[in-house]
């Protein structure tokens, strides 16, 4: 791949798409680093609000896309497996619920994922560092087994920061093995993303880093220097903690796109920083001005904050409303590379998401008009919550089970003219009745996409589940498959 001339300061820079193109009009293929936060509610960044601070996340943005209405599923595990195939997860089980430390589950091995296609495409060096969530119990989930060639991080979620364990038992793996490395998470993700970056720039092909923070999920913890920024007294709350955790995280998004930068690649390196859902409701500013949080269908659950940079090809400084989200991503790497994603659907296999780069390009002002999904169930089929977004309405059912039960007292409906009313204020259900109903067939057919072997509910299996030593994936796959 054709190296490029390094830039003096990382912001702001002026680029141009000139430096690129060979004189048949080619432009290699991009490097691509996506950047996932956990938890990183709407009004968590300061280019939002002064809840926190996200210095480096707002030179990013200020500089390149921001795309305002980017939507993910309400939770972890759900976003990462539509990121990672460009399809609804609810299509191969994995949209009820996240992968806790008991279940026996993965990303199904029928789903042909982002790695293993971009490996397709000619980038020989694919890397994930951070949580990856989906599926531990057997070396068929690995990330090493599912088309990436590097990988340092933790299986589970919502690990200590500081002992890197879940349950107990230390989750920190390089490759298939567990690693002693020690210090706190963000640090280390950061660390692991800047080598790799490193190491896969002195090569001839591009390459594709993953990097899914832990940060900011809970437990909160902080490393003391961070918590005195924000502490006001000698025990430090968990709001406090929470911005100090958000900036250590922003820190280490500075030091990967400063190493970007020092590789000489900057200019055909394709960006992305988004979060996986909303941020936790317990946190009165977390999310504001939206309404809801992670785990709710409302707004405040599955619109995120997202931004993209790619200057050889997509001019920054600007702001996209369009509608887009999680499953868009693969489609849109795919055509970055040089694929056409149509030729990657196999029968009965389609992809749901949309390639973006038009857009991003500004050829074009819209996508094709389409309805968008966002679903979760996680406490159990009597409380579940389902949404569909069209161009100007969103409805959300939440209650028992829509595709066995009836509508009817036990649920609640909120219908939203949604391209007038993007904070939901307004509940207008009780006018549009024939609307709701309308809408309602589409949620009970989506709904109907989940198969009988999907990811059960949160708590099943919890009660006398016993960690192997080191969640060494070696030691796993003792329990039964899953159907």
């Amino acid at each position: 791949m054709v190296r490029l001339i390094q830039f003096a300061c990382l912001f702001p820079v002026v680029y141009s798409n000139a430096a690129l193109l060979a004189d048949d009009g080619f432009v290699p293929k991009p490097n691509i680093v996506v950047i996932l936060a956990d938890d990183l509610g709407w009004g968590a960044v300061s280019y939002h609000s002064d809840f926190a601070e996200t210095p480096n996340i707002d030179q990013f943005v200020a500089s390149g896309i921001e795309l305002d209405r980017f939507y993910v599923a309400p939770m972890c595990s759900p976003t990462r497996a539509g990121l990672m195939t460009g399809r609804y997860p609810i299509r191969f089980g994995l949209a009820r619920a996240v992968i806790p430390p008991q279940r026996n589950f993965g990303l199904s091995v029928n789903e042909r994922m982002l790695p293993e296609l971009l490996a397709e495409a000619g980038y020989q060096k694919r890397g994930i560092f951070g949580k990856w969530h989906l599926g531990h119990h057997h070396r068929k989930w690995h990330p090493l087994s599912r088309g990436f060639t590097h990988f340092e991080g933790h299986y589970n979620g919502a690990i200590d920061y500081f002992d890197l364990t879940r349950e107990g038992e230390r989750d920190w793996h390089v490759g298939f093995e567990p690693s002693p490395k020690q210090g706190y998470a963000t640090d280390l993700i950061a660390d692991a993303a800047c080598r790799f970056i490193e190491e896969a720039a002195e090569g001839e092909a591009p390459y594709f880093c993953y990097v899914p923070f832990n940060a900011p999920h809970s437990p909160f913890q902080a490393k003391p220097a961070d918590v005195a920024r924000y502490a006001q007294a000698d025990k430090p709350t968990a709001e406090e903690k929470l911005k100090a955790m958000i900036w250590s995280m922003d820190q280490g998004i500075g030091r990967i796109l400063k190493t970007i930068q020092q590789s000489g690649e900057a200019e055909n390196t394709q960006i992305w920083i988004l979060s996986d859902n909303g941020g936790v409701g317990r946190f009165d500013r977390n999310n504001q001005p939206l309404r809801g949080s992670k785990l709710t269908t409302f707004e405040g659950g599955t619109r995120v904050i997202a931004t993209v940079r790619w200057p050889a090809q997509w001019k920054g400084e600007r702001k996209l409303e369009q509608r887009i989200g999680y499953i868009d991503l693969l489609p849109t790497f795919l055509t970055s590379a040089g694929l056409d994603p149509k030729s990657v659907e196999r029968p009965g296999r389609p992809l749901d998401g949309l390639p973006l780069n038009d857009l991003l390009a500004d050829k074009t002002a819209e996508l094709p008009d389409r309805d968008w999904y966002s679903y979760h169930g996680q406490a159990g089929e009597q409380k579940e919550t389902i949404s569909i977004h069209t161009a100007d309405w969103k409805l959300i059912v939440v209650g028992p089970h829509i595709e066995r039960n009836e509508i009817g007292p036990d649920h609640q409906l909120f219908l939203f003219e949604i391209g007038k009313d993007l904070l939901e204020k307004n509940n207008v259900a009780n006018e549009h009745p024939q609307l709701v109903s309308q809408l309602t067939r589409k949620l009970i057919a989506h709904r109907s996409l989940q198969p009988a072997t999907s990811v059960p509910t949160f708590g099943v299996g919890k009660q006398g589940f016993q960690p192997w030593q080191n969640w060494d994936i070696r030691r796993a796959g003792k329990s039964k498959d899953p159907p």
